[in-house]
């Protein structure tokens, strides 16, 4: 028989209170267990001390006889100093998912399309505030132009 300290639910809907207890790690986890040997009020504040509280010989007992506890007992145990939980590693904790990666790129392609653009217009309104000195004078010999060969056209048929 394998026997696991763990937590049993209590309390009313939305409102819960867990037994710390040792049970055989088959049966139901609000059913039948060895022995209670601690309580857990996940509604009291952090720093309360009523949040958690262990009856730490029995709870060092059970340890001793081969009980295992789940990870959230062993961090209770951790956090109580009776019994030391190795660090967990997660090198990918704050990184975000597939999707939300995905999302940032296209954002971040958005916004570069969007400042490319804009220096676009931006260029090209100053090239336009530019060029109206520059074009003034092929725009007059554009119009002289213009003129010149009407004025041939009406010299050619005055004489013909």
């Amino acid at each position: 028989m394998s026997v696991s300290l763990r937590l049993s639910r209590g309390g009313s809907k939305k409102r819960p209170y867990y037994k710390v207890v040792v049970a055989n790690s088959r049966s139901p986890r609000d059913g039948a267990y060895l022995e209670q040997v601690g309580t857990y009020n996940p509604l009291l504040a952090k720093d309360d001390e009523n949040r958690v509280r262990l009856i730490e010989d029995r709870v060092r007992y059970w340890l001793g006889v081969g009980a295992q506890p789940t990870d959230r007992v062993a961090r209770m145990l951790d956090k109580a100093g009776i019994k030391e939980r190795p660090a967990t590693v997660n090198p990918a904790k704050g990184e975000p998912g597939k999707k939300a990666k995905e999302r940032a790129e296209d954002r971040a392609k958005k916004i570069a399309e969007a400042e490319e653009a804009k220096r676009e217009a931006e260029e090209a309104a100053a090239a336009a505030a530019a060029a109206p000195a520059a074009e003034e004078a092929p725009v007059a010999e554009e119009a002289a132009a213009e003129v010149a060969p009407a004025e041939e056209a009406a010299a050619e048929q005055t004489e013909g």
